[in-house]
């Protein structure tokens, strides 16, 4: 079961350097030209496997975000891809990824394991297993954990750099310390990665 949820996530990522081929090519061969190709081997992951990184925790005033941690499954610098950033997450039950907005770029959600409620846009609907959310650039989207089991999710970015460099300076790797971000690091944060992510909640 697992093997027919994770296959769709390479097919269907493989849709977001189509959907931008002129933009993408350009920046594929030069970013797959500075790959070594000891490191053109692709990788074969479990669930749990991948690099986990634990977030660090938001200033006081501000809601925790899905998942204390999560596993960077593919990104220029686990796997050396030059064209994807696949993440992987577990949600609480009662958890949810809190609404926000891409500007630049597509994503999409792959439901794992769980259920949960899904508001894209205008639109809201139960997801389960199986479940495939496209969310194209400017749309709001937000997902809560509303079963009894935890909510996996994996999702799909193209254009990894700036996607990979928001994911890493929001968190640490596993065995570090999580350092507490301040209310002015944390502006300064959400600031200079606003061309990647946009929040209702500022």
């Amino acid at each position: 079961m697992r093997l027919l949820i994770v296959l769709p996530v390479l097919g269907l990522a493989a849709i977001l350097i189509t959907h931008r081929p002129s933009v993408l090519a350009e920046g594929a061969q030069s970013a797959s030209e500075a790959v070594p190709a000891s490191l053109k081997t692709g990788l074969i992951l479990h669930q749990s496997e991948g690099e986990l990184r634990v977030r660090r925790p938001r200033p006081d005033s501000r809601a925790a975000m899905a998942a204390p941690s999560m596993i960077i499954k593919v990104d220029p610098q686990n796997g050396a891809s030059p064209n994807f950033f696949v993440g992987y997450e577990e949600i609480a039950p009662g958890g949810s990824i809190p609404a926000h907005s891409h500007p630049k770029y597509d994503e999409v959600l792959f439901v794992h394991e769980g259920e949960g409620l899904a508001t894209l846009g205008s639109q809201e609907r139960r997801v389960t297993a199986g479940a495939t959310i496209y969310i194209p650039p400017m749309t709001r989207v937000s997902v809560k954990n509303t079963g009894k089991g935890s909510l996996n999710v994996f999702f799909v970015f193209p254009h990894p750099g700036m996607v990979s460099d928001y994911y890493r300076g929001m968190t640490v790797a596993e065995g570090e310390k999580a350092a507490p971000f301040s209310a002015e690091e944390f502006a300064a944060f959400r600031a200079r990665h606003q061309d990647h992510i946009m929040f209702d909640e500022q």
